[in-house]
């Protein structure tokens, strides 16, 4: 019997070749739609992976879908998947095109517009931080001025992924610099649609976790609530993920609560959703944003090793109408760390990285010795990351915490930096 064909909206990255590989794995042939400059970036071993690709332009969204519809068509393909921010939208129009599992082509925009999913939050009732979309300056000071935003507040892009542009802002002074480095943030594709509002939110104090599920015929299993470790400043990005948490059954039951309103708001029916909330000190839980896909940040690694749990395997069956496994048959705990820059500048040197071994299945280092590296205002700005596993949580933690300090750079002051003037540093851990 032949197997239905996979198809991949962009193939880049740990977490599609992953994907990949497992659908590979399976017997299915594995198909990849992807633009012309993305594809010249695909290594030998993915483009030997895959059975065939078509090059399309995802910015024509209309166009795109005909192109990827006929080309899967053809090929006998059966389950169309992204594990990409920005292709979200676009996978769940070519799912309904194609009559496979998909989210709803219609309410998915809101899990990629924050304008849209702030809207959506508000109509399903879920309890979610004050949000204004701010096109002027007057605007902007207007948003300010409104006591259900107040200060500190948050300024972002309005189509923005890898925490790229967010600010917290404490002082009226500092929110229009915040709000031209959101404008500054253009989303891949053409996904903010050409518009140059961006957001401004009212701050939810409290602890950051954020809840990995699986949706599949409108049915939610949450597998995990995942504890945050984010810069201070205002630039937050996260430094390090931990899972699982077992939080108090009342709070778990709130969050829980939440997240599956917010999964429903945004048509997720069939897939993953990575949903990022805050638990107040009462208790109470605040759902900031929510992704109609897999977590990033090595979190799908963290889920198999700590409860068993192949996300690959349960995203290719959710995709596929077939039941998947998402019961833990484990019950560890994992953390990954995240290596970045105490400042921008050039990377001269590099010891201490963990390797591979009993307790870390994981390590990965993605910066080149000689080139440049930034200061963490964004997820993309991470030298590289380490998974540590075991059974007892504390002993995990301290592990990794160990096996950071350890890992020791150089940074040399970029000769063309202006106003690069502080000392390097061999410390892997930002400030």
């Amino acid at each position: 019997m032949t197997l239905p064909g996979v198809l991949l909206l962009d193939a880049a990255g740990p977490e599609a070749g992953a994907l990949a590989t497992a659908a590979a794995a399976r017997g299915h042939q594995v198909h990849a739609a992807t633009t012309a400059a993305a594809y010249k970036g695909y290594g030998p071993k993915l483009k030997d992976l895959l059975a065939g690709h078509i090059v399309t332009d995802f910015a024509r969204s209309g166009p795109a879908v005909d192109e990827i519809a006929a080309y899967a068509r053809r090929c006998g393909v059966g389950a169309v998947l992204t594990v990409n921010e920005y292709l979200t939208e676009l996978a769940a129009h070519l799912c309904a095109e194609l009559a496979v599992p998909g989210n709803d082509p219609v309410r998915v925009h809101a899990a990629r517009d924050k304008a849209a999913m702030a809207k959506a939050f508000t109509a399903a009732g879920i309890r979610a931080p004050h949000t204004v979309l701010v096109r002027s300056d007057a605007e902007l000071r207007a948003a300010l001025a409104d006591p259900r935003v107040g200060f500190p507040c948050v300024v972002k892009p309005r189509s923005g992924a890898g925490s790229a542009g967010i600010t917290v802002v404490s002082d009226p002074v500092d929110a229009s610099a915040a709000a031209d480095g959101a404008r500054e943030v253009v989303g891949l594709y053409g996904s903010d649609g050409g518009d140059s509002g961006v957001l401004v939110q009212a701050y939810a104090a409290g602890t950051e976790y954020s809840v990995e599920s699986f949706t599949q015929d409108g049915t939610t299993t949450h597998l995990a609530v995942t504890r945050k470790q984010v810069t201070g400043g205002a630039s937050r990005v996260e430094t390090g993920h931990s899972l699982p948490v077992d939080l108090p059954p009342a709070i778990e039951a709130a969050v829980h609560r939440e997240v599956g309103a917010a999964i429903g708001a945004v048509g997720i029916r069939h897939g993953a959703s990575h949903t990022e909330v805050i638990v107040a000190a009462d208790g109470r839980c605040t759902v900031i944003e929510i992704g109609a896909r897999l977590a990033a940040g090595q979190i799908g690694v963290l889920i198999q090793h700590a409860l068993d749990i192949d996300v690959w395997a349960a995203l290719l069956d959710v995709a596929l109408g077939r039941p998947a496994q998402l019961a833990p048959t484990a019950r560890g705990y994992a953390t990954v760390r995240f290596v970045t820059s105490p400042r921008a500048g050039r990377l001269t040197s590099l010891s201490g990285l963990p390797t591979v071994g009993p307790g870390v299945p994981f390590v990965r280092w993605r910066a080149a010795l000689g080139g440049p590296v930034h200061e963490p205002d964004a997820n993309g700005h991470r030298l590289g990351a380490f998974v540590v596993t075991g059974s007892d949580a504390a002993e995990v933690e301290e592990r990794a915490d160990t096996l950071l300090r350890q890992v020791r750079i150089r940074v040399e002051p970029h000769p063309n930096g202006p106003g690069q003037v502080r000392p390097a540093s061999t410390s892997a851990i930002a400030p």
